[in-house]
């Protein structure tokens, strides 16, 4: 509960992160049919940059803005629309001044028919989160474990939707906690949307992960990898990655061609990045 996600909104992790997000809504929005978010560790919503919490390390200044400085064109440009178009919408002036969470990238771009749920532990946070959303009819904030939160909501009532799942990893354990959370909740709805980031320092942590998940004989499995320097165990974050179950048949495509061009952008060293089937359909 010691974690505040504000210290590091907008770096190059919430970059990868979010922008891989809003093409899955994307790709939601194009049927009819109503879908379900479920955000288990949902934190504010929307960060102030300017805040002394987030000055104090400046990350978003390697993230966020060094992306903001040299707008993509083409296809590229295409892709991160839904991105950016909410990053735009917080920000009407001319200079960045606050950085969309998960909960304001889902909000703005769901439809009316289309349902969130968000949940957070941290009580201030859920105060910050609850107060934001209240006067929206079509979300729900829940103050509870969000470990909790991803056996307890699924499958929703819609037939459609995504669980993102997106812990600090500041406890031991973390990587099993993922692992068998992700296991039981598409046992209960398999045919749910997953999407789980995860740091990566630690690599044999990551190839448990995968290693679990492959294990449990769940299809259609896409991971992704990335990395503004050489990862390293001690330190600042220097790389990270995501598991997708069901992702849209699109994603790995798309990130196929966003992922090279976030790397040049937003490398401090030897950047890369990966996007790998690890089990087909």
């Amino acid at each position: 509960m010691n974690y505040r996600h504000l210290y590091h909104a907008g770096n190059f992790a919430d970059v990868v992160k979010h922008a891989t997000l809003a093409r899955v809504l994307a790709y939601l929005a194009r049927k009819s049919a109503p879908y379900r978010v479920i955000d288990t560790h949902a934190g504010i919503g929307i960060y102030d940059v300017l805040a002394d919490e987030a000055e104090r390390t400046g990350e978003w200044r390697d993230g966020i803005g060094r992306i903001l400085q040299t707008p993509p064109e083409g296809g590229i440009a295409e892709l991160l629309a839904p991105y950016f178009s909410v990053v735009s919408a917080i920000n009407p002036g001319p200079e960045l001044s606050a950085y969309p969470g998960s909960p304001e990238i889902a909000r703005h771009l769901m439809r009316k028919t289309d349902r969130l749920t968000l949940v957070e532990k941290h009580p201030r946070d859920f105060e910050t989160l609850a107060a934001l959303y209240r006067p929206d009819r079509r979300i729900k904030t829940v103050e509870l474990d969000g470990w909790l939160a991803l056996g307890a909501f699924v499958p929703p009532k819609e037939k459609r939707g995504l669980v993102l799942v997106d812990p600090a990893f500041e406890e031991p354990g973390e990587f099993d906690r993922l692992a068998s959370g992700l296991i039981a909740a598409h046992k209960r709805w398999p045919t749910g949307i997953y999407c789980a980031w995860y740091p990566a320092k630690d690599a044999t942590a990551v190839a448990g992960l995968a290693a679990a998940l492959v294990g449990a004989d769940i299809r259609d499995i896409l991971q992704i990898g990335f990395a503004v320097d050489e990862p390293q165990a001690v330190g600042p974050l220097a790389a990270c990655g995501m598991v997708l179950i069901n992702p849209p048949w699109t994603l790995g495509d798309d990130l196929r061609t966003v992922l090279p061009w976030f790397a040049d952008r937003m490398a401090r060293g030897r950047a890369g990045w990966s996007v790998d089937q690890i089990v087909p359909e």
